[in-house]
């Protein structure tokens, strides 16, 4: 597709000196995509032609307008045919700095993905986790992927980051690599995240994000109704792998733990209370937020089973959670259960099911997940249509009362 180039100057009125001369404006279109700034170049509007985009008057002062004008009408001429020869693209805004001379020393966009991998690979074990670098590790990889695809280049300067590159790496998100909108959503805000390191960094540009709007879809979440989990706990599985699988599952339902802090967890984090019951305290290896859950019976039948039996003081037989996600598939399978049966599965049942749809209130269900926030819990938590109907009895209850009264 032959690209379009185009060169505006014009006039910015509203700024007049105080020798009434106003600044003359350039803009600079490339496929419709469009960037102005000021040319440094000032002169007095009676003597300005705005359809030939010169000054007019037969004066020295006018042709020393028009020449720098020329001379910059032919440097981004230069910059646009040089970046058409380099990439086979142009991008407005780097031309501009090109012809600012605010090229000079930008780093890659790459370089600054690297940059930031490096320094938050620092911090796993610290306060992240290496399953979320190797998630900026897969930005990186997009990136490379999309900008080969798109423009036939495996990286550009990080200023060449326009709002339209934003959009078209999104779009190849949702249609190349067949994400869904939050998925990909997440990848923009990884990318954000870059994007303001680099200008903590001290690289000077404008920030792209400021017209992309990252925006998340309401999702409506999977649970496992009570029905279902009993269904799976009291299912006789001819297999011992099985079997232990569907034990670890079913603590994670009744305690509401990640597949991450399920793994970790060691008879240490095992502890009596204050109220004299036994508790799971740890803390959430994503946010080393404190989570701390009071075990209910069926939990603690399941910690007495392989209590002493697991290496390094562990409390299950947690296999990877690739492993886990395959065999679950086959228990929902054998137990007849037509849901998509993941680890994260029983983490929403948790707070749905077994604590919220029992009237545990939503404030507590978020401290026994380790959520900062109560908007986080409320991403889970799915008010079921057998709890409306136990509060719709109970205000029943109320007014029937009222009325015998």
């Amino acid at each position: 597709m032959k690209s379009t180039f185009r060169t505006l100057f014009y006039l910015r009125k509203n700024q007049p000196r105080k020798d009434k001369t106003v600044p003359i404006m350039v803009k600079v279109t490339v496929n419709g995509e469009s960037v102005q700034f000021n040319s440094k170049v000032n002169v007095n509007p009676i003597i300005w032609d705005s359809k030939a985009g010169k000054a007019i008057a037969r004066s020295k002062e006018a042709a020393d307008i028009n020449i720098a004008l020329d001379n910059l009408r032919v440097a981004i001429r230069k910059s646009y045919d040089k970046q058409m020869e380099d990439y086979g693209y142009a991008m407005p805004e780097k031309i501009r700095n090109q012809v600012l001379g605010l090229e000079k020393g930008a780093k890659s966009l790459v370089e600054y993905i690297d940059l930031h991998n490096q320094q938050y690979e620092n911090r796993v074990g610290v306060n992240t986790t290496r399953t979320t670098f190797i998630r900026y590790k897969l930005v990186k990889e997009r990136v490379q992927d999309f900008l080969k695809q798109k423009y036939n280049v495996s990286d550009i300067p990080i200023r060449d980051l326009t709002p339209v590159v934003l959009e078209n790496f999104y779009l190849y998100l949702r249609k190349d690599c067949k994400c869904e909108n939050n998925s990909s959503m997440k990848t923009m805000q990884r990318l954000r995240k870059i994007v303001y390191f680099a200008k903590n960094m001290g690289e000077a540009m404008a920030d792209p994000y400021q017209s992309f709007r990252v925006h998340f879809e309401s999702v409506d979440r999977e649970i496992l109704t009570q029905e279902e989990i009993d269904t799976i706990y009291n299912k006789e599985f001819i297999t011992g792998r099985l079997e232990q699988i569907r034990d670890v599952f079913i603590f994670a339902c009744y305690t509401g733990l990640s597949y991450i802090d399920v793994s970790n967890l060691t008879e240490d984090n095992i502890q009596e209370a204050f109220d004299g019951n036994l508790w799971v305290m740890t803390k959430r290896s994503k946010t080393n937020v404190n989570a701390n859950i009071r075990l209910l019976d069926i939990p603690k039948e399941i910690l007495a089973k392989y209590k002493g039996s697991q290496k390094d003081g562990k409390c299950l037989p947690v296999v990877s959670n690739q492993k886990t996600n395959e065999y679950l598939k086959e228990i929902a399978t054998v137990c007849g259960i037509s849901k998509k049966l993941t680890f994260h599965l029983a983490r929403h049942s948790f707070a749905t099911t077994i604590t919220l749809s029992n009237g545990v209130p939503i404030e507590s269900v978020s401290k026994m997940l380790g959520h900062t926030n109560i908007r986080t819990t409320q991403i889970y938590a799915k008010i079921t249509d057998r709890k409306i109907s136990k509060d719709m009895d109970v205000l029943a209850q109320k007014y029937s009362r009222r009325k015998q009264g």
